[in-house]
């Protein structure tokens, strides 16, 4: 059946709740995209490997938006695929193609602008808060796909061009993203526009800490593997959503028994 851009949802279909575990498992689904991307393009053709994870990504994104209502482990779910096939579109751009760091995170960022440009002259807000259509919840993933994508580049930039290195990227991106939390508490920024920045900063932050655990030592990585880095951090993801599952459930129950 094919879904109505009109359709509108009795409540949000994002969190609503943008807590400190909201943010961590952020980091964590960027770090895994990051890893998994990492194992499976450079020991598979990387044109077959993006293909088949676009075609997860479809299918995970099609159940979300299908889903009535906000779903803790399918909308994770869908977070984490669009991780593994954003980093993806990302890394196969330089990798395939050849295109420097630094020009695909100009196109990337000017594809960001743009759909944020839509998204506000379409619906007049951008707020994750308000996602209640479909219409909607399609610009909120359009939008965190290629904000991916950008981070990706951001972070192989400052890891390679700028000759940061991961950890050092890490540490540069950590810093950074304290700065929007600033912004909002202490000078009372765009609540919005301090989340949009956050939520981007995310995708070099857990990237660059990813490839620092992942990547062989000779490049400044401290050789753990992009597999085991990969698993490792899908088992922490897989339990921290069941967890938070559970959470939301009971306090779902509390607010309406």
């Amino acid at each position: 059946m094919a879904l109505s851009l009109r359709h509108e949802f009795g409540s949000s279909k994002v969190p609503l709740r943008i807590t400190p575990t909201f943010w961590c498992l952020k980091i964590l689904t960027t770090a895994m995209g990051e890893a998994t991307s990492d194992f499976f393009v450079h020991r598979f053709d990387p044109r077959i490997a993006v293909v088949c994870a676009a075609v997860v990504f479809a299918v995970v994104l099609w159940w979300q938006l299908r889903s009535p209502t906000y779903n803790t482990v399918l909308y994770w779910l869908a977070v984490v695929m669009v991780s593994v096939f954003g980093t993806m579109c990302a890394d196969v751009v330089h990798v395939e193609f050849g295109v420097p760091y630094a020009v695909s995170g100009i196109a990337f960022a000017l594809v960001l602008a743009v759909t944020f440009w839509l998204w506000f002259r379409t619906e007049g807000t951008l707020s994750i808060h308000s996602i209640v259509s479909t219409r909607r919840e399609l610009f909120y993933w359009l939008t965190v796909t290629v904000a991916f994508a950008l981070g990706t580049a951001v972070g192989d930039f400052t890891a390679f061009v700028a000759k940061l290195g991961f950890f050092g990227s890490g540490l540069l991106f950590t810093g950074l993203i304290i700065l929007p939390a600033i912004g909002f508490w202490l000078g009372r920024m765009n609540s919005v526009l301090m989340f949009w920045i956050a939520y981007v900063l995310t995708r070099p932050l857990g990237a660059s800490y990813a490839d620092w655990m992942g990547k062989p030592t000779l490049v400044g990585g401290l050789g753990w593997g992009a597999g085991n880095v990969a698993l490792s951090l899908s088992g922490i993801i897989v339990v921290s959503v069941g967890v938070l599952a559970l959470v939301e459930a009971r306090q779902d129950r509390a607010l309406h028994p």
